[in-house]
């Protein structure tokens, strides 16, 4: 039987909230919070609140490409070597040409073309899409240690620091931008054509292409925008550490996969919503933050991070499971 694809029709209301899967999201966020008060009460000082808001943003801006790949029931592992590499560029372009402007559009543009690649290895040379993202991961790692020498480029101009540590009011710019994105894509994915499409091949590529959707198009499409979004992260990032660094973004990819699946994003493709996926992050975010608060070793946060992977993964397998009961008893 084919899985089919849930759709949300509308918008997210007060009743959607409090109820289902998204109710069991909000109540953990608010007992983490609770818990890390309690713990650590700088946790809900203003100073902290901005700074697990500015830290979530990269992933959440990330994770909005993430979304959208996974909803297609397929997979990118390459944005943290994206993050790299972009990073890497824009600070490269940014100290031979003086301008902010110029460095912003050269990041985008090559985002654009390693989502390409990684599109055109998926649909044209017929790759598993984690397998081609795997891929792609390490030579674009690897492109990024071999035209640095493995040593970051710091930047020389000073003002490039704005864009990831500077305010938009009482907001930190990357906040703004986060939530103007998730805003812009919330629409596109409920409210359009090109989300319901999204959904229908996440749901059955078979079907989406018998009913005459460009699936191999729509998916190429994906890609570019998931490695934009990546490319967005990374431009954010390098004007947070002033510098382009060849092992930026290791592990990033798995840590916006993990939000994003505990955010109830299926990753067999068709269900789940960018709501839901933006409080998964929310809790990663703040999870992260509370360990480092509480001075928890590094070594630690990876083993929270793997924890919640596989807690992200086996609650996907638990909606799936659900999910088809629905369907088996739909047809009785």
């Amino acid at each position: 039987m084919n899985k089919k694809a849930e759709t949300p029709k509308g918008g997210i209301t007060v009743k959607d909230i409090l109820s289902g899967e998204q109710a069991s999201l909000v109540i953990a966020l608010l007992v983490l919070c609770a818990v890390a008060t309690v713990l650590a009460p700088v946790f809900l000082t203003t100073t902290n609140v901005m700074n697990v808001l500015r830290q979530t943003s990269l992933i959440a801006i990330a994770g909005i490409g993430m979304v959208m790949i996974i909803l297609m029931g397929e997979i990118d592992l390459s944005i943290g070597s994206t993050q790299a590499l972009v990073g890497i560029l824009c600070v490269w372009t940014l100290n031979a040409t003086g301008s902010m402007v110029v460095a912003i559009v050269a990041s985008l543009a090559l985002g654009v073309l390693l989502g390409l690649i990684n599109g055109l290895l998926v649909t044209k040379a017929r790759l598993n899409s984690l397998i081609a993202t795997l891929g792609t991961m390490a030579i674009f790692r690897g492109i990024a240690f071999v035209t640095t020498n493995a040593v970051s480029i710091q930047s020389k101009v000073p003002s490039f620091d704005t864009v990831g540590t500077g305010y938009f009011g009482p907001f930190p710019i990357p906040v703004v931008l986060t939530i103007a994105l998730f805003a812009a894509f919330y629409y596109v994915l409920h409210h359009t054509a090109f989300g319901r499409y999204i959904y229908a091949i996440g749901g059955n590529v078979n079907a989406s292409r018998l009913s005459g959707l460009p699936v191999e198009k729509m998916k190429i499409q994906i890609f570019v925008m998931g490695s934009v979004f990546a490319a967005i992260s990374a431009i954010i990032l390098a004007s947070r550490m002033s510098s382009g660094q060849p092992n930026a973004g290791v592990g990033f990819e798995l840590q916006v996969v993990a939000a994003v699946i505990l955010g109830g994003i299926s990753l067999t493709g068709g269900v789940g919503t960018l709501t839901g996926a933006f409080i998964g992050m929310l809790i990663l975010g703040v999870l992260d933050n509370s360990l480092i608060l509480l001075n928890v070793n590094s070594f630690y946060h990876d083993i929270a991070r793997g924890a919640v992977i596989i807690i992200a993964v086996y609650l996907d397998g638990a909606r799936r499971r659900n999910l088809q009961k629905k369907l088996i008893k739909a047809t009785e």
